[in-house]
This record gives structure tokens, C-alpha cells and sequence, in this order.
């Protein structure tokens, strides 16, 4: 553990908070904004400046199906081995994708396209390539353009890789999460890591331009020895990208986890010892933060980005392509169109029911007021260039950012006393130590956490 990364530091500074893939978060969202609210915004942006020449879109496909359930898992997803339930849902993306072409005109712009879920792997080769060719012929994807997947690595071997590679996927994620068998017996997980290895291997011989490990953070029977093992097997694989999550146990929320022993989870002070020693071994073997609990290799897209002030944050996470607008397609996805943000239904009947009834299964969203708009951009700017230059965000805004936020400005004297940021006329910084609690930080520019009771409902901040 670093000096500065005290327990102490980590009880004060870790608490709940959102992770600001948006501003305002999805929790935000209501259900007065709905199918016509989105289609308009939709119709804006095919009416706008440059029409069909507008900036690319970026678009999120939502795989909800699991063939078991991991027991930590937050994400929105159907746990079935019955694989011909795949088949209405691939038919009702084709009626949601239609009612897209409809409002935008036909080969709209596309320079990132990810497969998210749930486990996208579920579906098969054949279906796969069904809804990449819908894609295609939809949308005009850009010459280079990123095709993203995310892979339960029990779901896939070489020679499934080398179909993914053939479909046009480029970058890859595999949820590892731990390589402890302990820990994956605990949340019903097992996988080992010769079988990751061989994978890893076989997407880099393949190509993809960029290979991801997902891992977690404080999940039962972990320990100090346990997770260097893992942190130590991860790094030997040398993915481009590294994902270290911190487990969020609420089992208020997600049923699965109420499957998991509380009394197996390790306590506060260890998690914070797994942590930095887990930091001290990404460093010393050659990864760069990226931002909250993301770390990549120099030449990866994200680091450069990062270097370049070129970083952005969509419903993804962190993203080297220009910001702009999201489509997300399928069940529960989320998306953000011309500043309005919008949420399909969750459940797949009404999911369903919307498309047979030829309307966008839109089920919530937002339309951003011009507050909302400002604190937006600083969210945005600490999240990922990890500064705030008064002067260009206020000729930005057309507002004295220094007067107009003065109270928050106030309010992170005590974080500059922490060393997590450094505060002057001009600007604000965020530190090398103040990255990993960036989300606090961006936290205090959040009109919407006014009451540390609104708090519960998210995970710790580390």
C-alpha cells in the first residue's frame, strides 16, 4: 500500500456513490419521458446540422441471457439454458433496430458498436452473426470501427474467437473477476486459469486490437494472499486493459446476492490492504490508471486517449472515441440522444409488447435542464481529463463557473488538505492520489446527493 492509500484515508473518502457514466445517473430517471420523447430526439438529430454526415453514432446491444447466475452479479439479465428463447428476442431487436432506421434514415453513421449483457455469448455463432449483419445493413459502420464484445470465458474457446474475429468483433472482455477456486466456489463461478490463458492467447494471435480482464474486488474468501495470486496470474496474461471493480454487496437490490455468506466477505481494512497492494503490482508491471478502477498498457487506445485529453465516459465506461450520441438497443439498455437520455423497459414483456405494438420500448429517460447540462461537463472533465479550467468552461457555459459554484468549490478544501486535489485561480487538478476517488470528488458537483441517505443505493467508491 502506497503511504498516502491509508485505511484511514479509505474509510473517509470510499463511501457510496455513483460511477457517472452519466450526469444526471440513471436513478435520476422518470417515466414522464417516454417513446414520443425519444422519437423526437431521434428526428433532431437526422433534421439537424449535417443530417446523415453527423457525428458517428455509438451503439450498446444488450444480450440479457445467462446460462447460470453468478452470485455478485448486478447486471440485468435471464438466467436459462433453454436457447431457443433467443430467438423472439433477436426478432424484437430487428422490429427496435427498424423503428431507428425509420427516425434516422437509412446507413446512419456507426464508429462504435458493443455487445454487452448478460453473457452475448449465449447467443450462437449463427445468431451472432444474424445481428451483426442487421447492424450492418442498418447502419453504416466506419472504416476501423470498434466491435466490442464481452465474454464469460466458460462460454467460448479458440476456435469460437476465431468466428468472433471473423464477424468484425476488434476488442474483447473476458469477466475473470478472481482465479481463486475458494472465492469461485463462493460465488458460483468456477473457471480456471490455464483455459483464460489459452484465450487471451488466441485473441492476440487473432488480432483484436484490444484484449480486457474484468476483475472484483472484496468478494467472499478473499484475502491479501489470495488476490496477489490473482493480481499476479492477470498481469502474466498481459491484457491491454484491466478492470478492477469493487464489489457492491446489496442484496436489497440484486437477489443473487443474498446467496453469499456476508461473514465470508473480507472486512473494510483488508479490502484496503488487497487494493493497494493490487495498485503498487499494476504499476510496478507497467499499467497506467486510466481513471477509478481502470488501468491499461501505454499503447493501449484508452491510455493514449487519456494522455491526449481525448477521454470520455458513456454507459460503457471509459472510451476513446469522440463523445456523442448512444443508441442502446434491447432489453433494460440505455442510451443518450442530442442530451436526452432514455432507458428501455426491463422486462421483456413489456419490452415485447411496445415493439409488437410498433413503438419504442422506451420505459424512462431525462431531458437535461441547463444546470444539469453544466454540471455535466465538470463531472465529465474530472471523470476523465482529472482537471477543471474555469476560464473554457465558463465561455463553455456562458457562466462564472468560480461564482456560480463557489459552495462546492468551498466544500473541497477539505480534499485538497488530502492531497487529492490541488485548488487555484484558474482551475482545479485532480492528483495522482486524488484519481482513485475521483468519483467522490465529482461527487460534490452532484446537485442530486444533497442527503448522504440517497447514498445507500450505490456501491462504494472503493
Amino acid at each position: 500500500m502506497t503511504p498516502a492509500m491509508t485505511p484511514d484515508l479509505l474509510a473517509r473518502m470510499g463511501a457510496p456513490g455513483p460511477r457517472y457514466t452519466s450526469y444526471p445517473t440513471a436513478d435520476r430517471f422518470v417515466e414522464a419521458f417516454g417513446p414520443e420523447d425519444y422519437r423526437r430526439a431521434l428526428a433532431a438529430r437526422a433534421a439537424g446540422p449535417g443530417g446523415a454526415a453527423a457525428q458517428p453514432l455509438a451503439v450498446y446491444l444488450h444480450i440479457p441471457f445467462c446460462e447460470s447466475v453468478c452470485y455478485y452479479c448486478a447486471c440485468h439479465k435471464i438466467v436459462t439454458r433453454q436457447h431457443d428463447r433467443a430467438a423472439e428476442y433477436l426478432l424484437a431487436l430487428d422490429r427496435e433496430i427498424a423503428l431507428h432506421v425509420d427516425a434516422l434514415g437509412a446507413r446512419a453513421r456507426v464508429s462504435q458498436v458493443h455487445f454487452g449483457g448478460g453473457s452475448p455469448t449465449f447467443l450462437s455463432d449463427l445468431q451472432l452473426a444474424r445481428v451483426v449483419a442487421t447492424l450492418r445493413h442498418a447502419f453504416a459502420l466506419e472504416p476501423g470501427a470498434e466491435m466490442a464484445i464481452e465474454v464469460d470465458p466458460r462460454t467460448v474457446d479458440p476456435a469460437r474467437l476465431e468466428r468472433l474475429a471473423a464477424l468484425g468483433f476488434n476488442r474483447i472482455s473476458f469477466g475473470v473477476q478472481d482465479f481463486d477456486a475458494a472465492v469461485q466456489r463462493a460465488v458460483h463461478r468456477e473457471q480456471g486459469f490455464e483455459p483464460v490463458d489459452l484465450l487471451v492467447r488466441g485473441a492476440r494471435a487473432l488480432g483484436f486490437r484490444s484484449v480486457s480482464v474484468d476483475l472484483i474486488l472484496g468478494l467472499p474468501r478473499q484475502t491479501p494472499a489470495t488476490f496477489a495470486r490473482t493480481i499476479a496470474q492477470v498481469v502474466a496474461l498481459r491484457p491491454d486493459r484491466i478492470a478492477l471493480y469493487a464489489y457492491a454487496h446489496l442484496p436489497g437490490r440484486f437477489k443473487p446476492q443474498r446467496r453469499i455468506d456476508v461473514a465470508e466477505l473480507p472486512a473494510a481494512a483488508t479490502k484496503a490492504a488487497m487494493l493497494g497492494d493490487a495498485i503498487s503490482a499494476l504499476a510496478g508491471a507497467g499499467y497506467e490508471h486510466i481513471g477509478m478502477d481502470h488501468f491499461a498498457l501505454p499503447h493501449d487506445a484508452l491510455a493514449i486517449a487519456r494522455r491526449q485529453g481525448r477521454l470520455h465516459r458513456n454507459f460503457q465506461g471509459y472510451c476513446d472515441q469522440p463523445d456523442g450520441d448512444l443508441i442502446g438497443l434491447g432489453v433494460s439498455a440505455i442510451g443518450r440522444v442530442g442530451g436526452c437520455y432514455s432507458q428501455n423497459a426491463k422486462g421483456l414483456d413489456e419490452y415485447y409488447d411496445a415493439l409488437h405494438q410498433g413503438v419504442f420500448p422506451v420505459a424512462r429517460g431525462l431531458a437535461p435542464t441547463r444546470d444539469d447540462l453544466i454540471r455535466r461537463g465538470i463531472v465529465m472533465a474530472l471523470m476523465c481529463q482529472g482537471e477543471l479550467d474555469f476560464q473554457a468552461l465558463s465561455d463553455a457555459y456562458l457562466v462564472d463557473i468560480r461564482r456560480a459554484f463557489a459552495a462546492e468549490l468551498q466544500a473541497l478544501a477539505p480534499m485538497a488538505g488530502e492531497g487529492l486535489v490541488e485548488l487555484a485561480p484558474d482551475g482545479l487538478r485532480v492528483t495522482v492520489l486524488g484519481w482513485f476517488f475521483v468519483r467522490s470528488i465529482a461527487m460534490v458537483f452532484d446537485r442530486y446527493l444533497q442527503a448522504d441517505s440517497a447514498r445507500a443505493m450505490y456501491s462504494r467508491v472503493l
